[in-house]
């Protein structure tokens, strides 16, 4: 077996791999139209799917995609936009502008492929009248402190958005196919960047129930639209979506068995334990932390050598916001608080590259971690409480930075126990 870190990068290498969309765009390409084929899209893998898309599809088309700032790639005739990610900005404002205008004109006749993955929610700003850019940028960062799962930000997203909740699909005559790269719990095509293209059946009191629950504090403009009919948004039956269809192109699933079949190939066995895993960050990672605990102490339920892989989305509810660090850190230094003193080692990242707004992907931790952290004179509980992860594994060099990967099936865990 490689050494132990080199082992677990290999993992997630395997994983990143098996999300490449190009495999499933080829599985899922829509028959040739009458007329014209135009591209729409949006996400931080969008760029790339564009990409893999022109080498598939030998006909003309045209058309335009959204993606974050550094994750473009050189395309042919589909135009790539940069835009803000995690809180939106005015190019993703004009961006969602400029999607609306490139399919307005077309005609049943007419065939849109929209090319969607995780991260289009934040780049694809769309206030409703009455709200402004600002408010939606405020609502943004309210819900990405809150702790609130990914599902229920989306339905609040949705219900404050013209174009998420499928009204971006609903604003053309021609047949539209959605393509999707799927960072979701559970792969519900209608949460993946709040479902531009895909309806689905909540409602805006919904919305106000997740507002209620996590008690979000948003802006007036957004209470007083999610008390009005402005809000509702079209529905999955209505006849607008009659002709469409959409396709799960790559998931976290396929990644994790990926990963598994790499470990088998080194001789270790591999137990996934979810690809849907959603919670506190720090709270999911003592769940792990406990079960290999478990595995080191009783070579049960699973025997020693083992990884242990799961995906999913976790979230972090913000205590400090001078802290550095997104939720793959938040879960390692947590782990490395509850494997101290273990032969065990991790690794947590997003598959996209890049944690929270940071430029790493995630960090290893291990049994010595605590103990280094020390040496630096740092005290991880302390950190964890801060948020402050990235400062925290910078400190001892076990940030993971890969760079932009060029898809997004969500995090990635491994869990070597030896």
């Amino acid at each position: 077996m490689l050494e132990p870190r080199a082992f677990l990068a290999s993992l997630f290498d395997a994983a990143v791999r098996a999300a490449d969309p190009i495999e499933g765009i080829r599985t899922h390409l829509p028959q040739k139209p009458k007329g014209r084929t135009v591209v729409i899209g949006a996400g931080k893998g969008a760029a790339q799917m564009a990409q893999a898309l022109e080498t598939l599809w030998h006909e003309p088309l045209t058309g335009v995609v959204v993606t974050r700032y550094g994750y473009g790639c050189d395309t042919e005739n589909i135009e790539v936009i940069e835009a803000a990610h995690p809180v939106p900005d005015a190019a993703g404002l004009a961006a969602s502008k400029r999607l609306f205008e490139t399919i307005a004109d077309l005609t049943a006749d007419d065939l849109v492929i929209a090319l969607i993955c995780g991260g289009g929610s934040a780049l694809l700003p769309s206030p409703p009248p009455g709200l402004t850019l600002e408010d939606e940028i405020a609502v943004n960062e309210v819900l990405l402190a809150s702790g609130a799962p990914i599902a229920a930000m989306n339905v609040v997203r949705k219900h404050l958005s013209t174009i998420k909740g499928g009204r971006l699909a609903a604003a053309t005559r021609a047949r539209v196919v959605s393509l999707i790269v799927s960072d979701i719990p559970g792969d519900n095509p209608a949460h993946v960047a709040s479902g531009p293209t895909v309806p689905d059946e909540s409602t805006r009191y919904d919305a106000l129930e997740v507002i209620r629950q996590y008690r979000l504090h948003l802006p007036q403009a957004a209470l007083d639209h999610l008390n009005s009919r402005r809000a509702d948004a079209p529905v999955a039956d209505d006849p607008v979506f009659a002709n469409h269809s959409h396709h799960i192109v790559a998931s976290a699933g396929v990644s994790l068995e990926a990963a598994a079949s790499v470990a088998h190939a080194q001789g270790i066995q591999a137990a996934i334990l979810s690809d849907s895993m959603e919670g506190e960050a720090r709270e999911v990672a003592l769940a792990h932390a406990a079960i290999a605990r478990e595995i080191a102490d009783r070579n049960r339920p699973f025997a020693k050598p083992v990884v242990l892989l799961s995906g999913g989305e976790t979230t972090v509810t913000l205590r400090n916001r001078q802290g550095r660090g997104g939720r793959n850190g938040e879960f390692a230094l947590s782990m490395a608080l509850g494997i101290d003193g273990y032969d065990i080692d991790v690794l947590a990242a997003d598959t996209d590259g890049v944690d929270g707004s940071e430029d790493n992907a995630g960090a290893f931790c291990d049994g010595t971690t605590i103990q280094r952290l020390k040496a630096a004179d740092l005290d991880a509980l302390k950190m964890l409480n801060g948020n402050d992860s990235h400062s925290a594994f910078s400190a001892i060099d076990d940030l993971f930075v890969t760079g932009p990967t060029g898809t997004n099936v969500n995090d990635f865990r491994a869990i070597l126990i030896r």
